[in-house]
């Protein structure tokens, strides 16, 4: 796919680019992105490696899945992206140079995800890539950015454990959402019950290792049930049964995609209330799923992330209604979609502190970058390549948003390999 700027809904004369370029007030200030870099750089300066750099352009790639059961949760993240780049564009680009990208479909398929990977960096020589939503899919890709010395900014929350000098994960690890949630819900709720259920490939699973792990090991409470489904999974009766039998204290739920629209349905239908009967945690469940669920029927539920819709902040409001602005009035914006639009301004940091697009420089002068116009507030990137993000949890309304009831004063630090827990 080409740029927007190809596209007449979105080219230099079009009504989306001037809207952005008169509301220019909408994005945080040019301090938010620290001292502004000399755009004086010859092409040779800043792309010794070969990479899709000229004098006025620079090519970026794009790999989510926009078919297949992760669309429901990954066309945000390909909306968050096009719009910071449509930003960063209206700003002047990146080292004076304007973001062309290439958008690829990982199609809810892992291998796919690696050729498409491979395509990106190999063929297009891409200076960097914003993509994947599952652990499956990163696993998949992970090898072809090593062996090819890509970078790549993946935005979802994840079960950790992994750390790479070619990414940079601008989601949550699991000490800043899977530990952090349960801490919540037992000291908020007294639960001493859980019921674990997930999606049957790696994150839901590890995830919920490290649920099971801290619930019985450092909790001392107990788990009564955990089970899986395979990807698009629909029927989930048999299993709220089993829920019925055993009355957990805290249904705990990591399951993906589509599924999410049955499950919760079917939930409701088998007269579960979430608003005062029953608990339900869950980590995967944004605005963007609630979209296909129907705010009527997860109602009540209690969500762990780091990013609401309806935070109250001045960088939220503004990005909010330029996302908004660009992909209708009725959009919605879950955590991922946030955590997918810090990639590009990351990048862009980074690479302006570097002077170069060269992938071992970008990846040695992450450490430190700092976002203050990050809608979820200020966000700076670890030495270990994650991000100081708040912890928060909210609690689904019938409007499909999410109202939250807590979160961290102050910035949790990333540990990708909790002590006890691997």
């Amino acid at each position: 796919m080409a740029t927007d700027d190809s596209n007449d809904k979105h080219g230099p004369q079009s009504p989306l680019r001037r809207q952005i370029l008169k509301g220019m007030a909408a994005l945080p200030a040019m301090a938010a992105f620290g001292a502004s870099p000399s755009f004086a750089l010859t092409t040779s300066e800043v792309n010794a490696t070969g990479l899709a750099v000229t004098d006025t352009e620079v090519t970026v790639g794009i790999l989510h899945s926009v078919t297949g059961t992760m669309a429901i949760s990954e066309t945000g993240s390909v909306q968050a992206e096009k719009l910071a780049i449509e930003q960063i564009n209206a700003m002047g680009g990146v080292l004076g140079r304007k973001i062309k990208f290439i958008q690829e479909d990982g199609a809810s398929d892992w291998p796919t995800f690696a050729e498409k990977a491979k395509k990106l960096l190999v063929n297009d020589k891409c200076a960097s890539v914003f993509g994947c939503w599952t652990s499956a899919s990163r696993k998949a890709v992970l090898p072809v950015f090593e062996q090819y010395n890509g970078m790549l900014y993946y935005p979802t929350f994840y079960e950790g454990l992994e750390q790479s000098k070619n990414v940079i994960y601008t989601g949550q690890e699991a000490t800043q959402q899977i530990i952090a949630g349960l801490d919540w819900v037992v000291k908020e709720k007294g639960a001493k019950t859980f019921y674990l259920l997930g999606s049957d490939y790696i994150w839901p699973r590890t995830s919920n290792k490290i649920a099971r792990k801290h619930i019985e090991n450092h909790l001392k409470l107990e788990v009564v049930g955990e089970e899986y489904f395979p990807l698009g999974h629909t029927q989930f009766n048999s299993a709220i049964n089993k829920i019925k039998l055993k009355k957990p204290d805290v249904i705990y739920a990591i399951i993906v995609g589509g599924s999410n629209v049955a499950f919760y349905k079917q939930l409701k239908a088998a007269g579960f209330n979430l608003e005062d009967k029953q608990t339900l945690l869950t980590i995967s469940v944004t605005e963007d799923e609630i979209q296909g669920i129907g705010g009527e029927n997860i109602v009540g539920a209690y969500a762990c992330m780091k990013y609401f819709q309806s935070l109250k902040n001045e960088n939220n409001e503004k990005f909010v209604a330029a996302f908004k602005e660009m992909w209708g009035k009725d959009i919605v914006i879950g955590d991922v979609t946030q955590a997918a639009y810090l990639g590009p301004w990351l990048w862009k940091l980074t690479v302006e502190k570097a002077g170069s697009f060269d992938i071992d420089k970008v990846a040695a002068a992450s450490p430190g970058i700092e976002f203050k116009g990050a809608p979820e507030g200020y966000v700076r990137i670890h030495e270990n390549h994650h991000l100081w993000s708040k912890t928060r949890v909210g609690r689904a309304r019938t409007d499909g948003q999410y109202d939250v009831v807590y979160e961290t004063a102050d910035l949790v630090e990333p540990n990708p390999f909790p002590a006890g827990y691997q």
